[in-house]
């Protein structure tokens, strides 16, 4: 599964450190998921998503249903 948003699919990005003599040195600005369980009314029980922060906020704004259908997830095999 890896460090992926199941709903936004966001991932880490790439990025540099750079110190004080100003070297860049590659880094990893990774995505802060959370493990989320989220009630999906249409099957009438729990379903435990892996989350990014970000997304959600935006599932109080949108339904379940809806977020999974754009990000193309089957909620039934969760």
């Amino acid at each position: 599964m890896g460090r992926t948003c199941q709903l936004t699919k966001k991932k880490a990005n790439n990025a540099n450190s750079i110190c004080f003599s100003h070297k860049a040195h590659k880094r990893l600005q990774h995505v802060n998921l959370q493990w989320k369980r989220v009630w999906w009314p249409e099957g009438n029980r729990y379903v435990k998503l892996r989350l990014s922060t970000k997304a959600i906020k935006t599932l109080q704004k949108k339904s379940l249903n809806t977020f999974a259908k754009e990000a193309g997830l089957d909620l039934s095999k969760l």
